[in-house]
């Protein structure tokens, strides 16, 4: 009984099978056959080659801020186009034509001179208010202006007038012309009238005798007190002004007085001359000028037709600046990109040194290309919501 249960099949013990370990992955060492210090000398070596491929993304977001900032140029320069550009007010300038004034030339021949003096003011005080408004064209906001300006002042006969190969009697009095010279004379708003004296003038477009003004207005003066009897001759004239970016004076006064008020937060005052005093607030700047004679490079009475320069280079005023647009900020944001990568790819990798947790390369590459995407967003979202709403929402 005993036996036939040992050797029954089905009650005897059956032996134990063996247990197989599975082995262990050989260690990174093993399996690259490199030491440790290689494999981190590799790494580093492909997130530097990361890196650098990563430029090529970022350099073709700055070329499309460069695009998208160019077409908002475009887009304000046809809006100057429409409204009025940039403007520089010149005078008022007391224009004479000689009479044929005949000299002898180096060769023995005559010639006759027939040109024009220019008669400054004695003094020039100037007011004005330069009311902004935005204009949108599309999604762009142009900065435009009217400013109503009122000039006041005096003329005398200057002690230096001197007529080259002639006198006062070859001046034609008759024929004198007050000028005002205007950059952009789409910007006048209303009829320029002027008190000269006890006349009132009516201004022209357009400069006859344009030696030193080219763009302006013009009328004709009685000016006989002025020479006849040495007076001094007040005048006053007021404009309505619009136009865009900047207004510009030229000091043509002995003395010149200029003080603009303005709802602008943010003027750049430039020229020649900063203002004397200046307070910019948030709602808006006042500033004043005062510049002598001596400041500047020309007489009171130009005879020549080569002061135009001089009076060119000492213009001043002040432009109309927007806040730093979008597109500048996104740009300066875009010029530290490289930095921000490097920094990120940089902690990146020194977790992974200390923590001892591997980071692929690819996942290198995708957070580069996260970094650009996020980029991307802050131009598009920008041009809609502000550029701080929109680095909020890209980042």
């Amino acid at each position: 009984m005993m036996e036939t249960q040992k050797n029954n099949p089905l009650t005897r013990k059956q032996p134990t099978p063996p247990q197989w370990e599975v082995p262990s992955p050989p260690p990174v060492r093993d399996r690259l056959n490199l030491p440790p210090h290689w494999r981190m000398f590799i790494k580093v070596t492909l997130i530097g080659v990361l890196t650098l491929l990563l430029m090529i993304p970022m350099m073709m977001i700055e070329n499309l801020i460069s695009e998208r900032e160019r077409t908002a140029e475009n887009a304000t320069d046809e809006v100057h186009q429409k409204w009025s550009g940039s403007q520089t007010v010149l005078g008022p300038v007391l224009t004479i034509p000689f009479k044929d004034i005949v000299r002898m030339d180096s060769d023995g021949k005559t010639e006759k001179i027939i040109s024009v003096i220019n008669v400054l003011p004695e003094t020039l005080e100037i007011t004005g208010n330069i009311r902004t408004e935005e204009l949108k064209r599309g999604l762009y906001e142009v900065v435009v202006y009217n400013s109503p300006i009122e000039m006041k002042g005096t003329f005398v006969l200057p002690e230096e007038l001197n007529i080259p190969g002639g006198n006062l009697n070859d001046l034609q009095l008759d024929e004198a012309m007050i000028n005002i010279g205007i950059s952009d004379l789409r910007g006048i708003g209303e009829q320029i009238t002027m008190t000269f004296g006890e006349q009132t003038l009516v201004f022209n477009p357009g400069i006859p005798h344009n030696q030193l003004l080219t763009s302006g207005v013009s009328c004709k003066a009685d000016v006989h007190p002025l020479f006849n009897n040495g007076q001094t001759i007040s005048f006053s004239v007021k404009l309505q002004l619009r136009g865009s970016e900047s207004l510009y004076f030229a000091p043509l006064g002995k003395t010149t007085s200029v003080a603009l008020t303005s709802d602008c937060r943010t003027p750049s005052f430039n020229g020649a001359f900063l203002p004397d005093h200046r307070d910019v607030t948030d709602t808006g700047f006042t500033s004043e000028w005062k510049v002598m004679h001596l400041n500047r490079n020309y007489p009171q009475a130009l005879s020549e037709n080569n002061w135009n320069d001089e009076v060119i280079k000492s213009v001043f005023g002040v432009d109309m600046l927007m806040p730093v647009q979008h597109y500048q900020k996104s740009m300066r944001s875009v010029k530290y990109a490289m930095l921000i990568i490097l920094l990120t790819f940089v902690v990146s990798f020194f977790v992974e040194v200390l923590q001892k947790k591997q980071v692929h390369p690819l996942q290198y590459l995708l957070i580069g290309l996260a970094l650009c995407l996020f980029y991307s967003l802050l131009i598009s979202i920008s041009e809609h919501t502000g550029f701080t709403t929109a680095y909020t929402v890209a980042s």
